[in-house]
Order: structure tokens, then sequence, then C-alpha cells
């Protein structure tokens, strides 16, 4: 569908298939009153753009929806489960208009559009169950960073509604194929299971994330065990950063698929539920990875710097061996320096060679003591 035009800012918009996202941000609207939409998050010059998919166990249509008011009037009565997808939640009237149409809730229509908003589930006495979550998304860069994609979920009797951001390609595609091939659960099931479809996408994703961090470690992890001077310890802590930032968005949805998984929970059917316990098992893993991922950049931060610190004392060491071996040298050196008439050594004709002699046996003496005692 195309909502209506949203002004292109100027300096930078997001863009698809690979485009970065915009560091410009629209902020809260402070002092309003809640239930006021206010769209926060990175300027965007593209459209919204809404699909439809209605589907049963012998029946699959997908179209771009070019106007909202039938939508609603379309779905009544009829016996198959509609997903609406809406790419794009920057048009803030097209939002409202939406959420008249299902009924939703202003406070939940507020959450859908702050892409700053933390993760969080809210059941609705309308029978609406809504989720919000982050899609996290690596950029290929050095060192790795790590961005997030605000996404959104409202599940209802017959529907399931999901909003995301316009900044990547869609993140939903290989549900869409699923379903179009018949292939699966999908078909047969009802919304309550394309909710943990989508769901489920979204927890893959943490996986395919980790993976890439996990390379970075595993290289990372080769370059301290090697040595390498010029490893960035900047680099490690950001790595380090990347991996809270990330558990700092998956955490809260621990919680909530718990939650959904609960005995007294009727949005959630009893046939579906174990796939909602299997996606909170493959959430408590990627926490783990986590976790386990973050302890090992500690200890290769620790390992670094003591590396760090040994080559140090290496250094340090050698430039004492030599203090210690020219220290009695420059003494002999200094005594025989002093401008006296009645040194009776300066008399010996032999005396220069002598002195040669008495340090040369100084020096090999020394060496031989501090490698005696193992310090060479």
């Amino acid at each position: 569908m195309n909502g209506t035009e949203s002004g292109k800012p100027a300096g930078g918009s997001s863009t698809r298939n690979g485009g970065r996202k915009s560091r410009k941000y629209r902020k809260r609207g402070l002092l309003t009153s809640p239930g006021t939409l206010t769209y926060i998050g990175p300027d965007i010059g593209l459209k919204t753009k809404i699909r439809r998919i209605r589907y049963s166990e012998h029946m699959y249509k997908e179209e771009a929806v070019k106007s909202l008011d039938e939508c609603r009037s379309a779905e009544n009565g009829e016996n198959f489960t509609t997903w609406l997808n809406v790419d794009g939640i920057h048009e803030i009237q097209l939002i409202e208009k939406l959420g008249k149409l299902y009924h939703l809730h202003p406070l939940l229509l507020e959450d859908v559009v702050n892409t700053e908003h933390k993760p969080k589930l809210e059941l609705y006495d309308t029978g609406h169950l809504f989720l919000t979550l982050k899609m996290l998304h690596v950029d290929s860069e050095s060192p790795i960073s790590i961005s997030s994609e605000h996404v959104s979920f409202v599940l209802g009797k017959n529907y399931v509604l999901s909003f995301q951001e316009e900044l990547t390609s869609d993140i939903f595609t290989t549900v869409e194929n699923r379903l179009e091939a018949s292939v699966g659960k999908t078909r047969r099931n009802g919304p309550d299971y394309l909710l943990f479809a989508l769901m489920d996408v979204v927890v893959d994703n943490y996986f395919i994330v980790l993976e890439k961090l996990g390379d970075a470690l595993d290289a990372t992890e080769d370059q301290v065990i090697r040595g390498v001077q010029e490893l960035s310890l900047k680099d490690m802590y950001a790595l380090k950063r990347e991996l809270t930032l990330a558990r700092r968005l998956i955490w809260p949805l621990r919680d909530m698929v718990n939650q959904l998984i609960r005995e007294d929970n009727t949005q959630i059917s009893k046939e579906v539920i174990p796939y909602y316990r299997d996606l909170y098992d493959h959430i408590m893993q990627v926490l783990d990875t986590i976790d386990s991922y973050r302890e090992l950049v500690a200890s290769l931060v620790d390992v670094h710097l003591s590396t760090i610190s040994n080559r140090m004392n290496q250094v340090m060491k050698t430039l004492t061996i030599f203090s210690a071996v020219f220290m009695p040298l420059t003494f002999i050196v200094g005594v025989y320096g002093m401008n006296f008439e009645f040194m009776p050594e300066l008399k010996e004709p032999y005396g220069y060679y002598y002195v040669w002699g008495l340090m040369a046996a100084v020096t090999i003496g020394m060496i031989f003591y501090f490698k005696t005692k193992k310090w060479m």
C-alpha cells in the first residue's frame, strides 16, 4: 500500500538492501497526553507498504493492500487466518487508521511507533495480545556492530498484525514462502501458530548474529594466543559492548514467552503451546551463548593485558641486565678517569690492557652468574 507521502529529510534516510540506519532521530514529544502517537526513530524517506495474506489449509491469497477500508470488513465471518504485514511505522496517520479498523488501544499503537521501546508483552481487555521485540542485524564492519529493528505483533481472534521498520529487506519472507508452498504446519494451524512462526524467525536470526560474533571472537582469540601486538583493546571492548547490547534486547523475551506458555493463557491454544516451549528453549540457548561469549571476551581481555604486561616485563628485564652489566664497568672507567697525578696504575706500561682485561672478566663473570640463576 502507498501511504501518505513522508518528507525526505536533509541529512540522509534509510534505504533497503543494506542501507545504513540514519543517525538522525525523531525524539519523543514531551508533555503529551498518553496515547498520543509520535513516531520515535530514524527519519525514513520511503512509504509504508502493507501486504495482506489470507490462508487456510486449502486456500492461500496474497495481495498488496490498496485501501484499509476493505481490510476489516473482508475478514468478518470468514473461516481463514489473515496476516497483515505492515512494512514501515513512520506514517502516523496510517497507523492510527489501522488501529481504528482493528479497535487497537492507543497505548498499544504508541508502543508500535516507538522504536526505542524495550521488548514487552501486553494483554488487553479487547482480546488483543500485543508483543514488541527486537530483530538484530550485524553490520559487517571492523569491529562488528549490532543494529536492532523494532518489530511488533498483534494477535487477534483470527488474524495477526505485524509491524516492522522500513530499514532492511523483509525479515518474514521465509514465513511467506512457507505459507505459499503449503509446507509444514503453518497452513493447518491458526493465528497463534502464525505468531509463533514469526517470532521463531526473529529468534533464529539471533543464532545467525551469534554465529558472526562467534567468528569474530575466534579470530580475536587466535590473535591473543599468537600474541599479535597490533590487536586493538578498543575493538575487544567494542565486541563486549555489542554482546551486552544483544543480551539487554533479548533478555525480556524470555519472560514474555514464559508468560505465553502459562496454563491460564487463552490466546494460545494447547496444541500450539509445545511450540512456544521449544521457542523458550531456543531463547535460553541464545542467552547462555551470549553469557559464555561475554565471559570469553573478559578472559581474552585479561590474557591480552597479561601478554602486554609480560612483554613489558621482558623488555624491562633485558634493560635491567644491560644496566647491571655496565654498572661496574662504569665504576671502573669512572675511577680511572679521575685526573689525580699520583695514581700508581698510570705509570704501569700495561695498565691500559689490565683495565680492559678486568672489565672483560667482570662482564663475563656477571653474564655467567645471570645464566646460572636463569635470569637470562
